[in-house]
């Protein structure tokens, strides 16, 4: 079984264009943490201050590594700065057998 972690963020609205920004460049950072399968970033349709994402990781051990290095520590302090409310976040089994692919 992997995981999926799911963070909902609402952003002060002058704010979405930086987080956007600072998502994408270090997108391919997080991608490159032992055990992350891919990281996806979403977009509300209707609420523009809203984000979402999503990132699959093999083993539940791995997504703590993850929020316990030291790049976790350097842009989550970032990210929650522009935050509007309090993020929403929670994880989910997904079973890596089932043959679930990563060409989004």
């Amino acid at each position: 079984m992997g995981i999926l972690r799911i963070v909902r963020m609402e952003f002060e609205l002058e704010s979405i264009e930086q987080f956007d920004k600072m998502f994408h460049e270090v997108k391919h950072h997080i991608e490159a943490m032992p055990g992350c399968q891919q990281v996806l970033l979403l977009t509300s349709p209707n609420r523009p201050a809203i984000r979402t994402t999503l990132s699959w990781w093999s083993h539940e051990d791995d997504l703590n590594a993850y929020r316990s290095s030291k790049f976790f520590g350097q842009i989550w302090p970032k990210t929650k700065a522009n935050f509007k409310g309090d993020p929403i976040a929670w994880s989910v089994q997904w079973n890596v057998a089932d043959g679930m692919t990563f060409d989004v």
